[in-house]
């Protein structure tokens, strides 16, 4: 049996392979949750502010999320995912 050619450089990468990149689901998430802290900080009552040291940590701690979410959807978006070529002196015989 033969073995299949591997993809020339001339083929487009498909759709499927630039969107599997974990950056966008890490980033992705951490400005779900950040989004949801920070309202949830909005709405801190007096009391659980008196429990943690008159510290909102909900608002700290989402604004910190969206900070990092942000932070990966933007490297994702500087720097994508880019499929190595294949090395051409491997499959012709000398």
């Amino acid at each position: 049996m033969s073995q299949p050619e591997p993809p020339s450089a001339d083929v487009p990468q498909s759709a499927a392979a630039r969107l599997f990149d974990l950056r966008i689901m890490i980033g992705g998430l951490f400005v779900v949750y950040g989004v949801m802290l920070t309202i949830a900080g909005f709405f801190t009552s007096a009391k659980n502010l008196a429990k943690a040291s008159h510290i909102n940590i909900n608002l700290w701690l989402g604004i910190g999320m969206l900070v990092v979410g942000l932070l990966f959807l933007l490297w994702w978006r500087l720097r994508p995912l880019v499929r190595p070529e294949p090395d051409d002196s491997e499959g012709t015989p000398s």
